[in-house]
C-alpha cells in the first residue's frame, strides 16, 4: 500500500536491448523545490537501474515490472553491491512487420544480446559499468566451454548468472533483464539522441546507412546504430556505441528541457514497464534515495582487458578471450569497491621479499644488440657476441670497445622504448645490470665479472591485443558524450 503523498521514480534501460525499470522512493521531504526534486527523482532511477540510459517521473506500482527467479539469494544491501543487466534478443514474440522495420529476422527464442555488471560503490556515490562482450568464451557450469552469451539460451536467468559470477568471480546482488522494444520508446521519447562515429557505417543487415561525424538519431535508428557490428572491432566497437548512447541518454534526461517536462518522462516510462523482469522482486525500493548526490562524471565505463581478439574455438567458431592476469584484476578492484579512475594501489613489499618481475614479452630473435667491451680482457667482447648468438640474439658488426676499461659489471643499455626488449636481454645474462641510457637500441657492456649467457623462454603471443595495465582503460559518462565542434 502507498501513502497518497509518496512518489515513485521511474528508469528506463537502453542500449542494445533495453527497455524500463520502474523505481519507488520514499516519501517526498518538505522544503525541496518540485524542480529539485524531479532532478533527484530522475539521477536515482537511472543509476538504481544501472544501465543509465534514461529515466522520469512515473505513476506506477510495482506490480507493473515482472518478476524472474535469476537464483539472487542475498537481497540488495545497503552497501556496495553488483547488478547484471541482460538484454535478451527476444523475437518471437515481434510481429512480422516489427521484426521487418527493425531488421530483426524471424528467428525465434532467445539469446543474450547484451550483458553488463553494474557496481554500485559502498557509499552510492559511484557507478561502475563493465559490457562483456557477448563472444567470451568461458566455461559455463554444466554444459563445458562456450561463448558466455550462450548460457542464457542454455539455463535462462539462473545459469547466465552463475555464469557471470563464475566468469568473473563477483557476487551478483541484483538481477535486471529487458527485451528488445523498449529502447525506441525511450529514445523517442527523449526527442532523440546524438551519437558520433569516427568512420562510416554502412550495414544493409541491420539497416543503417550513416556517415562519419554527429547525427542525430530517433528511436529506430538509435537501436540500430547502437547493435550494427559493422565496424572493425565488431563486438568491440558495438560496446563503445552502446556506452557512448548511455551516456548521452542519460545526458538528454537530465537536461533542462526534460526536467522541465515530467509529462512526457512519465508517459515513456510507463510504455517500457513492461519489458522488465528483475530478482528479487522487491521494486528496487528505497535503492534510488540513496544516489542523490551521483552525476555523470560519477559514471565510468570500463573495458575487460582481451588478450586474443580472433580466437577460434575447438568447434569452429570466432570469439574472444579474456587476458586473465588483467581481467582478474579489473574485478579484484570491482569487488574491493576501488575507484577505477585512479591507479591501484601499490602493494608493500617485505624488505625480505623481491617484487615479482614482469614476464618477458619480447623473443630473442626479434632482438638485435651492440656488443662492446668494457674491460682489458682481449676477445671478451667476440666470445660474448657468439654467446649472444647462440642464445638466439641478433648481433650485427663486430663488438667495440669502451674508452674506460675498467667495467667489473656488465651493463645492458636500453634507449627509450626499448625496456621490454632490453629485459629479455638481461634475462639472458644473469647478473647484468638494467639502465636506460641516452643510446639508440640496445648494448650490452660486458664487464670483467664475464657472465655465463643462456637462452631464455618468452611467453608465447598468439595473434593478440594485451591491454592489462595497472589502472584500466575508462570513461566517465561526460567523456562519453559527444562535444560539439568549436
Amino acid at each position: 500500500m502507498r501513502d497518497p503523498g509518496e512518489e515513485d521514480a521511474g528508469v528506463l534501460v537502453g542500449g542494445d536491448a533495453y527497455g524500463g525499470v520502474k523505481l519507488a522512493t520514499r516519501p517526498k521531504k518538505p522544503g525541496r523545490s518540485p524542480r529539485s526534486r524531479r532532478r533527484s527523482l530522475i539521477i536515482n532511477g537511472a543509476l538504481s537501474g544501472a544501465i543509465l540510459v534514461g529515466t522520469g517521473v512515473v505513476w506506477a506500482t510495482p506490480r507493473q515490472i515482472g518478476s524472474v527467479d535469476a537464483g539472487v539469494s542475498d537481497t540488495a544491501p545497503r552497501g556496495a553491491m553488483n547488478i547484471l543487466l541482460v538484454g535478451v534478443d527476444k523475437r518471437d514474440d515481434l510481429t512480422r512487420r516489427q521484426q521487418t522495420q527493425l531488421n530483426l529476422g524471424r528467428e525465434v527464442g532467445q539469446r543474450t544480446d547484451t550483458m553488463m555488471v553494474i557496481h554500485l560503490s559502498e557509499d552510492h556515490r559511484r557507478v561502475t559499468v563493465v559490457s562483456l562482450p557477448r563472444d567470451t568464451w568461458t566455461t559455463i557450469p554444466g554444459k563445458g566451454d562456450h561463448k558466455i552469451n550462450s548460457a542464457y539460451q542454455f539455463g535462462g536467468p539462473k545459469l547466465a548468472k552463475q555464469t557471470v559470477e563464475q566468469t568473473t568471480g563477483l557476487q551478483i546482488n541484483r538481477y535486471i533483464e529487458v527485451n528488445v522494444l523498449g529502447f525506441i520508446d525511450v529514445v523517442d521519447s527523449l526527442g532523440g539522441v546524438t551519437v558520433c562515429t569516427p568512420v562510416p557505417i554502412n550495414d544493409p543487415k541491420a539497416g543503417l546507412n550513416i556517415t562519419a561525424g554527429t547525427h542525430e538519431l530517433q528511436g529506430a535508428d538509435a537501436l540500430r546504430y547502437a547493435r550494427t557490428r559493422a565496424t572493425a572491432r565488431s563486438d568491440l566497437d558495438r560496446i563503445d556505441r552502446q556506452h557512448q548512447v548511455i551516456s548521452a541518454l542519460l545526458n538528454k534526461a537530465l537536461s533542462a528541457g526534460t526536467l522541465a517536462n515530467p509529462v512526457k518522462l512519465a508517459s515513456f516510462v510507463n510504455s517500457t514497464l513492461r519489458t522488465i523482469k528483475v530478482d528479487p522482486n522487491d521494486g528496487l525500493i528505497g535503492l534510488a534515495t540513496q544516489l542523490r548526490d551521483v552525476s555523470l562524471d560519477d559514471v565510468r565505463f570500463a573495458d575487460v582487458p582481451l588478450s586474443n581478439l580472433n580466437f577460434r574455438s575447438p568447434t569452429g567458431e570466432s570469439a574472444v578471450l579474456w587476458d586473465k592476469q588483467g581481467a582478474r584484476e579489473l574485478f579484484r578492484r570491482i569487488g574491493a569497491d576501488e575507484d577505477l579512475g585512479k591507479p591501484a594501489p601499490k602493494p608493500t613489499t617485505s624488505a625480505t621479499q623481491a617484487p615479482a618481475q614482469p614476464a618477458l614479452t619480447i623473443p630473442a630473435e626479434r632482438i638485435a644488440v651492440k656488443v662492446t667491451n668494457g674491460t682489458l680482457i682481449t676477445g671478451l667482447g667476440a666470445r660474448t657476441k657468439q654467446a649472444l648468438l647462440s642464445a638466439g640474439f641478433q648481433v650485427p658488426g663486430q663488438p667495440g670497445n669502451k674508452p674506460a676499461k675498467e667495467h667489473k659489471q656488465t651493463v645492458v643499455r636500453y634507449g627509450p622504448g626499448r625496456e621490454d626488449s632490453a629485459r629479455t636481454v638481461a634475462a639472458a645474462i644473469p647478473g647484468a645490470q638494467l639502465k636506460q641510457a641516452d643510446v639508440t637500441g640496445i648494448e650490452v657492456v660486458v664487464g670483467s665479472d664475464q657472465p655465463k649467457i643462456h637462452k631464455v623462454k618468452v611467453a608465447a603471443t598468439p595473434n593478440t591485443t594485451p591491454t592489462t595495465s595497472a589502472t584500466p582503460a575508462t570513461k566517465t559518462a561526460s567523456q562519453n558524450i559527444c562535444k560539439k565542434q568549436a
